[in-house]
């Protein structure tokens, strides 16, 4: 048994291609669990900086950073609309995933409005009854289940709202990423909500995929679909078990069968290119996504994609032009640059030789906001001035490199 179980045990290099096809689909939650299984499988080395656990500690920074943004984002929305208690909750998730300064501030500046807002009586008596353990806990996982479904769309969240206990617990053991447990609770849910056009299903087959019971995840999303041919997570998930099964085939027949208005968007072209990617046609996907583009206007998802597929093809230069592509999108509407797009266009652009002052200052800036990285940043920094000619500055940084490797040992 302990063969076979060593023979269909994922390596790190599968969860973090997995994360990496959430990650540019924009599940961030889904990106963050997967980097992290990565991690965990992941063999280190005896001693010296390890190139591998790097790049997925930046990873899993990125995904919990990105996790955070739409955390605070979906918490200010709440917030102006009343829903005070879920948007705290989902406010404090964020300062718990992020390390950005300036977000951990901007948060704290909103929950401080929202206290005033919304002021809590303060009981100072200490001879009065003591608060229940248990209904603490209770409680918590109450605005927590809460917080996890306001970023659901409305009329789902309804719906999740009314499956009961078994189903909430499940849900929040979902995204603490405890698959086994999550899928027991589930099984009950099913049990006590029986009825077949329930989305407890879809979120039953995403426990079983992360569990690796594919065969058991394909039966439940063949029957979630009948019921729901509109819901775009069910084909997103029926692609992955595809993949994972060897069954690349199946994946256009099933995104042929998808209803007209769902082709319509984004989210399906993302798929649709996926499946390409997936299937190793980088250059149908690579003209795919060039078509979206000229077609529609810019989309940062669909563009981070067409990066991607430059890269699998070795057109380097390509990709890194669509990295500060989409950095300058973000300059002219005064949005956060995300960090891995940001390395991405660093470490390209220093491969292909350019070791500028531009390049340096992005490095010095990732020091700030990917802190866990910073044994690499500091490295390149420390290479960069070398090749500016300040040998000063160079060996300062290469001290700094070895005393945060160190701190991170």
């Amino acid at each position: 048994m302990g063969i076979l179980k060593n023979i269909f045990i994922q390596p790190p290099e599968k969860h973090e291609q997995k994360g990496d096809t959430f990650f540019n689909n924009s599940d961030w939650g889904r990106a963050k669990i997967e980097y992290e299984k990565a991690l965990s499988k992941l063999k280190k080395p005896s001693s010296g900086y390890d190139e591998s656990e790097g790049r997925l500690q930046g990873k899993l920074c990125q995904a919990k950073e990105a996790l955070a943004l739409e955390h605070s984002q979906t918490g200010e929305t709440l917030m102006e609309e009343g829903y005070y208690d879920d948007a705290r909750d989902l406010l404090e998730l964020a300062i718990d995933l992020t390390q950005d300064p300036k977000l951990i501030s901007s948060i704290e500046n909103r929950m401080l409005k929202m206290e005033r807002l919304t002021p809590r009586d303060i009981q100072t008596d200490d001879s009065g009854p003591q608060v229940n353990v248990e209904g603490v806990s209770g409680e918590q996982e109450d605005e927590t289940f809460m917080a996890l479904c306001g970023t659901l769309p409305e009329d789902v969240r309804g719906i999740y709202h009314s499956y009961g206990e078994p189903f909430k617990s499940g849900y929040l053991a979902l995204n603490r990423g405890e698959f086994a447990l999550a899928a027991e609770y589930f099984a009950r849910a099913i049990k006590e909500n029986p009825s077949p056009d329930s989305f407890i299903p879809l979120e039953l087959a995403t426990a079983y995929v992360n569990l690796e019971k594919f065969d058991e995840a394909h039966q439940l999303l063949r029957t979630f679909l009948q019921y729901h041919p509109d819901a775009l997570p069910g084909y997103q998930l029926l692609c992955e078990v595809f993949w994972e099964t060897g069954a690349v085939d199946q994946v256009e027949a099933l995104l042929d069968g998808c209803p007209d208005d769902l082709k319509n968007s984004a989210a399906y072209y993302l798929l649709r290119g996926e499946a390409m990617f997936q299937s190793g046609n980088y250059f149908k996907a690579r003209s795919y996504y060039q078509r979206f583009l000229k077609e529609y206007g810019w989309n940062e998802l669909i563009a981070r994609a067409l990066a991607r597929t430059f890269e699998a093809l070795g057109e380097v230069e390509n990709a890194r032009d669509i990295y500060a592509e989409i950095m300058d999108q973000c300059r002219g509407c005064h949005a956060r640059i995300d960090p891995f797009v940001k390395r991405k266009f660093a470490d390209i652009s220093f491969e292909l030789g350019q070791g500028s002052s531009a390049i340096l200052e992005i490095y010095l800036s990732l020091t700030q906001e990917d802190p866990e990285n910073n044994p690499f940043y500091f490295q390149r920094v420390s290479r960069i001035y070398a090749l500016l000619g300040n040998e000063e500055e160079a060996r300062r940084f290469q001290l700094f490199a070895q005393q945060a490797q160190k701190g991170t040992g």
